[in-house]
């Protein structure tokens, strides 16, 4: 499971028949300690998010043959850390 950041949402009036009905997401991978990638600086931060990715994330979908590499499986309320992070 990953952290993540929703970045954004993708708009496709064209996409494969297994997908109608998602909603497609745009996320940053969060690093150890919650440090976001470098690239992040010129995004705008949203929501913190878990993530599943490879099969377990295309056995999320109704139709396990939907192209899927990556899978939101629930809104972080809260997250308590320790260790030096």
């Amino acid at each position: 499971m990953l952290l993540a950041k929703v970045v954004g949402t993708v708009v496709a009036t064209k996409k494969n028949e297994t997908l109608v009905g998602s909603k497609l997401l745009i996320v940053k991978p969060l690093r150890k300690g919650l440090d976001e990638t470098k690239e992040s600086d010129e995004i705008m931060v949203g929501e913190l998010v878990l993530l599943v990715a490879g099969t377990t994330a295309s056995r999320i979908m109704s139709n396990d043959k939907a192209p899927v590499d990556a899978a939101v499986i629930g809104i972080v309320d809260d997250i308590e850390m320790s260790g030096g992070y």
